[in-house]
């Protein structure tokens, strides 16, 4: 069987799944397990995008993605077949670890960015001339949407405030509050940005994660900030933070974040909007 050679990085081709599974065969795995890594490879592909060069550097941000995205036992669970999958292809070297539950809890603390360095790093981008990147940490900030939700927000919908997100099958609503909306308005217009994704790269496509995650991080060493305090879904750690601090609750703050199971129409037909949107302008995480 045709193995690859060891490198740095190398480009994903399909017949890697293929020949991958035919490799577990041969170990005598489990059906369930080759069907399971094969599934957690294709979705590592499928987050790769059209560039399918797999890096040191693409595999830690898909880590943060899977941290993002996934409970920690499954975080683990597919970063393990992912591994198998490296040692196959002989890139054993770029093996990611796994992440500790207990010790991912406990040693947070030490890995949460506070408002002074979250605020250092929107003034740093914006005197190196990277707007775009200011714009998109003070908007996941001021709001705690996950950075695979900044695709959903458009010129169309800010004048109303309301951006309409979905993710992993659900759907929910984003409110901005009104000190982002003034930002966003003023970023739009210097841009130019007539309509469609206010974040996106010059061929109009959605910013790329592991872009995103590379510019905070180089932004994050000029400001002189820790680099292991500074990945995109930190900022949706400070503004939960920030808002349970600013309000004391959780039911809204669950709400907001995405992790209830209240329909979105229910929002729409109660005093829950109005609600939120009283609790978000009391956050002062942006300078105005």
């Amino acid at each position: 069987m045709n193995t690859i050679k060891n490198s740095d990085e190398t480009v994903f081709e399909e017949k890697m799944i293929v020949y991958f599974t035919e490799f577990l065969e041969e170990k005598e795995c489990a059906p369930a397990t080759i069907e399971k890594y094969a599934r957690d490879i294709k979705t590592f592909t499928k987050y790769l995008g059209n560039d399918k060069k797999i890096t040191k550097q693409r595999l830690l941000a898909y880590k943060e993605w899977l941290i993002e995205n996934y409970c920690i036992s499954s975080v683990n669970s597919m970063i393990a077949a992912l591994n198998q999958f490296l040692i196959y292809i002989e890139m054993g070297r770029l093996r990611l670890k796994r992440v500790k539950e207990q010790g991912h809890s406990m040693n947070r603390a030490g890995r949460e960015l506070s408002g002074e360095e979250f605020r250092s790093l929107v003034r740093t981008a914006k005197e190196r001339g990277k707007d775009q990147t200011a714009m998109i940490m003070e908007t996941m900030c001021a709001t705690g949407i996950r950075i695979s939700e900044l695709k959903f927000f458009r010129v169309e919908n800010i004048e109303s405030g309301v951006v309409k997100v979905r993710n992993k099958g659900k759907s929910r609503i984003v409110l901005i509050p009104k000190i982002l909306q003034k930002k966003l308005r003023i970023y739009i217009r210097r841009k130019g940005i007539r309509k469609g994704m206010i974040f996106c790269t010059k061929s109009g496509k959605a910013k790329d994660r592991s872009n995103i995650w590379k510019e905070m991080k180089a932004i994050a060493k000029i400001a002189g900030i820790n680099l292991e305090k500074v990945f995109p879904h930190n900022l949706r750690h400070l503004f939960a933070r920030t808002f349970y601090k600013t309000t004391k609750d959780l039911i809204n703050l669950a709400d907001i974040l995405g992790h209830s199971s209240v329909e979105v129409t229910r929002i729409y037909t109660s005093d829950g909007i109005q609600e939120w949107r009283r609790s978000l302008e009391k956050i002062k995480l942006l300078e105005t």
